[in-house]
């Protein structure tokens, strides 16, 4: 029989009960009286304690504990929480030849994130390029090719502005949200590892910082063969670029079966573009159905997948502010050949 936590209201009436049975006379449902008075306080205190009660025996499950407790939890289970990371990659600056940037110095994005010049740089033919980290941790200072950062101090010889390079600033991710790495322990205890089963594959991938959704192919590529594509849906794009993709096939390296042929790839990115016609067709619920199908991509895009128009339909009817509409196309399923992932497209409102 489950247990149901008395209500203070309830409490109280109890204990004015019990007075009232076995003080008589005493009156304690008086608005003045003395023992009225410490029954409610009584009640007050038991109801805390009832509280407290309830609250601890949250802590003791992974699936309801909370943050502090639930580290104690994950720990025994042995699956650590993924840190937050630093964001890496190069800029190009010019400037007077044989000018120095120091390792150290600092450069500055617009928004005020900053990054540190990895190792010593001179110009040279008129070019530096600048290995840089961001100086905080975090997805945020994640940036596009041929984003402008600013030199924090002046730098004698050397132009104030450089330039993010064609391959951006990348690999930046922030500290895994706590509800993101309770699921990752939920299904290390519901599905324990099997040296090397396909779901162990998963679990490696999700262990590395940064990777949100993983999707394992065996013998894609022949027998004794894994394939192992991931996302990473909190980036600016969730394909990841060949450095991330490197940083999961090492690390999913030191944990896998050594007789095992492991390949992690990228999702080739398919665009889903649609026409809506929408009513009302304002740029508020524009906003609303762009969120939705979103949302709908994230739970249920996968490579080689399918997505069907039925959920496309439903996502839009769902948004807030919605009345009608008319989905003009696609007008069928959207199918993907291997490897291939519906991402979000351009949608033409009507």
């Amino acid at each position: 029989m489950a247990f149901n936590r008395p209500s203070l209201t309830e409490l109280n009436e109890r204990i004015t009960n019990d007075i009232d049975s076995r003080a008589p006379g005493t009156e304690p449902r008086l608005r003045r009286s003395l023992f009225g008075i410490l029954g409610r306080i009584v009640a007050g205190v038991v109801h805390g304690l009832y509280g407290y009660q309830e609250y601890k025996s949250k802590q003791y499950l992974p699936d309801t504990a909370d943050g502090e407790h639930f580290s104690r939890l994950a720990s025994i289970w042995k699956v650590p929480r993924k840190s937050a990371e630093f964001a890496i990659g190069n800029a190009g600056v010019t400037g007077t030849n044989g000018s120095v940037i120091e390792a150290g110095s600092l450069w500055q994005r617009s928004d005020g994130v900053e990054y540190s010049v990895d190792e010593e740089a001179a110009i040279v033919a008129g070019t530096a390029t600048l290995a840089l980290t961001a100086v905080e941790a975090g997805a945020n200072p994640n940036a596009s090719a041929d984003v402008t950062l600013t030199a924090v101090e002046t730098i004698p010889g050397v132009d104030g502005q450089a330039t993010v390079d064609a391959d951006g600033l990348t690999n930046g991710a922030d500290i895994e949200p706590l509800e993101a790495w309770r699921a990752r322990v939920l299904t290390r205890i519901q599905r324990p590892p099997h040296g090397g089963a396909k779901q162990d594959y998963e679990a490696w991938a999700l262990e590395v910082a940064g990777v949100t959704r993983a999707w394992v192919f065996p013998k894609e590529l022949g027998d004794g063969t894994v394939t192992v594509r991931f996302v990473r849906d909190d980036d600016a794009s969730i394909i990841p670029d060949a450095a991330e993709v490197q940083a999961v096939q090492d690390y999913i390296d030191t944990v896998r079966p050594v007789t095992a042929d492991l390949t992690v790839v990228a999702p080739t990115p398919v665009e889903l573009d649609l026409t809506i016609e929408l009513t009302p067709n304002t740029t508020t619920v524009q906003a609303a159905v762009e969120a939705e199908i979103e949302d709908l991509l994230r739970r249920q895009a996968e490579p080689g997948g399918t997505i069907l128009i039925s959920h496309i339909r439903e996502a839009i009817s769902i948004a807030a502010g919605e009345t009608d509409h008319a989905l003009v196309t696609p007008v069928a399923d959207i199918t993907h050949n291997t490897g291939e992932m519906a991402v979000m497209g351009t949608i033409t409102w009507q």
